[in-house]
């Protein structure tokens, strides 16, 4: 009897990792590795300083994902109470970084943008971990300020200037795309935290009128977002890259021309195995690959929204707004990388979370989702009456 009664009490005790989280987010990273290297095979082979070896992305890739899912593993221990105690810290730290990369000589520059610091074999991105310490920062202040978020002085300014500051420093280097996602994961907290519906309402106005003067104030921009409207009207420049994506998605059909045979990756489509890994996929693996990877994301990002809404009705303020605000990161970050792709939105250069190669972007991902993970895990200990 007493045997029987363990078994039914195990097979009772909820599991202690939320695998439509989990699952999901390893397959991710496993279909990104795969299209990383099929999407790169080309570029590395052509390449002098690759050595013209085909598997160089996918030795670096595959290197960036076991750091990262070592790093998750770290993560997953650390109880989120030190992740809120660290938040302060970690988000100046982040910006102290994001000063350094700007000093000439120090930060690395590509395709007119100084957003990298060597380190070695590797080059180090601030811009991907701010976008963590944005939201481990932006939860951890709106849990102190739930009294004052009716109050703009008290409640909103304050984050509204840190922000700024941060914004200004991506706006430098430049990395618009970055500064879209931080706003987003700020804004989206605040709501969250119960800001008050007019403010929010007329900040939203009030961001819209700073974005369209940012695009109207910088060429480049401007360019973009022409390019974007009408592709085929300079399609060997501006349209360039959203033109030969939308061959890619066209040439792909139901079931893709099968897995490797892109034609679109053999140097006509530009970062194919970073911000256009998704137009190969679709060449590749067709609607129904896309649809596959929508799936997916969307599952992380609904299970990010459930276990912030569990945390929530725990009393866990702090754990339920990171949770929410890893998910407004990922999902904002993935829809616009997809909208890019599909020649929705005007070409912005941001990777596929979890997905396209780069070694920070997939390491400050797998951490979000192993603090994802975390949050899950105390849930589940608090119902069992287990204190963490």
């Amino acid at each position: 009897m007493m045997r029987q009664a363990m078994v039914l009490q195990n097979a009772s005790a909820p599991h202690e990792l939320d695998e439509w989280l989990l699952w999901p987010a390893l397959s991710l990273l496993l279909m990104g590795l795969v299209m990383v290297y099929s999407a790169s095979i080309a570029t590395a082979e052509g390449n002098q300083m690759t050595g013209h070896q085909s598997t160089y992305f996918l030795v670096r890739h595959s290197v960036f994902m076991t750091v990262g899912l070592i790093a998750a593993v770290v993560v997953f221990q650390v109880p989120l109470r030190v992740w809120q105690k660290a938040a302060p810290w970690l988000f100046v730290v982040g910006f102290v970084l994001l000063l350094v990369v700007l000093v000439p000589h120090v930060g690395r520059s590509a395709n007119g943008a100084q957003r990298w610091l060597p380190l070695g074999p590797v080059s180090f991105q601030p811009s991907e971990f701010m976008k963590l310490f944005a939201v481990l920062y932006a939860a951890d202040y709106t849990a102190r300020k739930l009294a004052d978020m009716d109050s703009f002085r008290r409640g909103f300014a304050p984050l509204a200037v840190v922000m700024l500051l941060v914004g200004g420093l991506l706006l430098r280097e430049p990395d618009f795309g970055a500064f879209v996602v931080i706003v987003c994961i700020a804004m989206g907290i605040l709501f969250l935290g119960g800001i008050n519906a007019r403010l929010f309402g007329a900040l939203v106005v009030v961001l819209l009128a700073g974005f369209i003067l940012l695009i109207w104030i910088s060429p480049y921009r401007r360019e973009r977002i022409f390019g974007f409207m009408d592709p085929w009207q300079d399609a060997y420049g501006k349209g360039y890259q959203l033109s030969h994506a939308l061959i890619a998605f066209g040439r792909g059909e139901w079931f893709g021309v099968g897995l490797g045979a892109s034609v679109e990756k053999l140097f006509y489509l530009p970062e194919a195995h970073t911000d256009f890994l998704l137009a190969v996929i679709a060449e590749e693996l067709g609607f129904c690959g896309v649809v596959l990877v929508i799936g997916l994301f969307a599952l992380v990002v609904q299970r990010a929204f459930v276990i912030g809404r569990q945390a929530l009705q725990l009393d866990r303020v702090y754990a339920g707004l990171v949770a929410q605000g890893i998910g407004i990161w990922i999902g904002v970050q993935s829809f616009i990388n997809m909208g890019v792709n599909m020649g929705l939105l005007p070409t912005k250069g941001l990777t596929l979370p979890l997905m396209s190669f780069g070694g920070s972007g997939i390491l400050a991902n797998c951490m979000a989702v192993a603090i994802l993970l975390r949050i899950d895990y105390e849930n589940r200990q608090m119902m069992r009456g287990i204190t963490v």
